[in-house]
């Protein structure tokens, strides 16, 4: 028997809690044949949902899990607005620019007014907006000077968040990882003349490295790839993969040299639904200047009511997690920020700080880039504890 015709995977009601001649068996795989009340529906819905995890606990998340009274107002107020329609909805377009002339501003762009910029669902879409707009800007330059656009490549470190995986598989880029090891924990600019060439479209720099929160140093890699294009003519710019570091720096590491400031820095993207402390999905983009994103990959739609301008990989989007960044924005402002990811940052080295004194443990790192640090168990401790065992404690308190 299929599992779509099997009775015993039905969701069953207990009478208690079901109307007079309502269905107490509804298919669980299936569109029911008939309706419910909506309580019912609202019920079966909040009742299996409450098998999951409690999102404030959620150790693993780098995702806002909390926002105040009136953020959620504004959001209750905005669900129902596309983002992707601008002619409708141009009070949120607008804010959207706002936001991205926020972010230029923030990371140092010569003349935030010019740069270019866009939301998306997250900082994986981000990043593969990068990523295309440095892979046409390399076929440009290589078919203008006669050039084959074969084979391009990108340089990332082998600690890249699973995104630029992705994008290398579906955009067709050859990968090319630069290992990590105990002498080299981030792509640090070492060795970076032997995986660049011709047909390397650009390098990632890792503005908090999703395994250990740690900095790759982007002047570093910048100074490394000034000596490979003085020894090889080769000019190969950076996206700064900033999904959470690029809203951690500029408030509590405002002297580190990481941002526009550098001329290779073509693009930086970050989560606004991570340190940018809004509700998921929401990512941001923005390049140095309009040279920088080939027209090409920005369409013109004419059939939502007026000709607009679309920059992104999906379409229809919520446009609600705008207006929460740029609530947040004027909400806490510069201060605020500072405040809010200063006590993260304290939270962190406190715990990597009690965690590095234990005897089982040695640190990786201290928490002191973005508020996350890993540690491992200390080299011949014992054999019969893992990670598992950690993460198994941790559940039965409800983390």
């Amino acid at each position: 028997m299929s599992r779509e015709n099997d009775p015993s995977d039905d969701i069953v009601l207990n009478p208690l809690f079901a109307r007079p001649g309502e269905a107490t068996a509804l298919p669980r795989h299936r569109l029911p044949d008939g309706e419910s009340l909506p309580e019912t529906a609202y019920q079966i819905v909040h009742d299996e949902a409450m098998l999951d995890g409690n999102a404030r606990l959620n150790l693993a998340t780098f995702v806002g899990t909390w926002m105040d009274s009136h953020a959620e107002k504004l959001y209750a107020e905005a669900f129902d607005k596309n983002m992707v329609d601008k002619d409708e909805y141009p009070a949120t377009a607008a804010i959207e620019t706002r936001c991205a002339a926020i972010l230029a501003d923030l990371w140092h762009a010569t003349d935030p007014e010019s740069t270019i910029g866009t939301s998306t669902v997250g900082s994986s879409e981000a990043a593969m907006l990068g990523g295309l707009a440095l892979k046409r800007r390399w076929q440009q330059a290589r078919r203008a000077a006669g050039l084959s656009t074969e084979r391009p490549n990108l340089v990332m470190s082998s600690a890249v968040q699973v995104c630029w995986e992705k994008f290398c598989t579906y955009f067709e880029v050859e990968a090319r990882y630069v290992p990590i090891s105990a002498a080299h924990p981030v792509l640090d600019g070492h060795d970076l003349a032997s995986y660049v060439d011709e047909n390397t479209i650009g390098v990632v720099a890792i503005l908090g490295v999703t395994y250990t929160g740690m900095y790759e140093p982007v002047e570093q890699i910048c100074a490394a790839l000034d000596a490979v294009q003085a020894a090889t003519g080769l000019d190969v710019q950076v996206h700064v993969d900033g999904a959470s570091g690029a809203m951690v720096a500029p408030f509590i590491q405002p002297d580190l040299v990481w941002d526009f400031r550098l001329d290779r820095v073509a693009s930086i993207n970050t989560s606004g639904h991570k340190y940018g402390l809004v509700y998921p999905g929401l990512g941001w983009i923005v390049w140095r200047d309009r040279a920088a994103l080939p027209d090409e990959l920005i369409f013109s739609v004419s059939y939502l009511g007026g000709d607009m301008p679309t920059l992104a990989l999906n379409f229809s989007r919520p446009g609600a997690q705008v207006l929460l960044q740029y609530y947040q924005f004027l909400r806490l402002g510069r201060s605020g920020f500072t405040k809010v990811q200063q006590s993260s940052s304290d939270v962190a080295r406190y715990l990597a700080q009690q965690i590095g004194a234990m005897p089982a443990f040695t640190l990786w790192n201290d928490g002191s880039d973005i508020p996350v640090f890993a540690w491992r168990l200390r080299e011949g401790h014992t054999s019969n504890w893992n990670l598992y065992h950690l993460s198994d404690r941790l559940r039965s308190r409800g983390w």
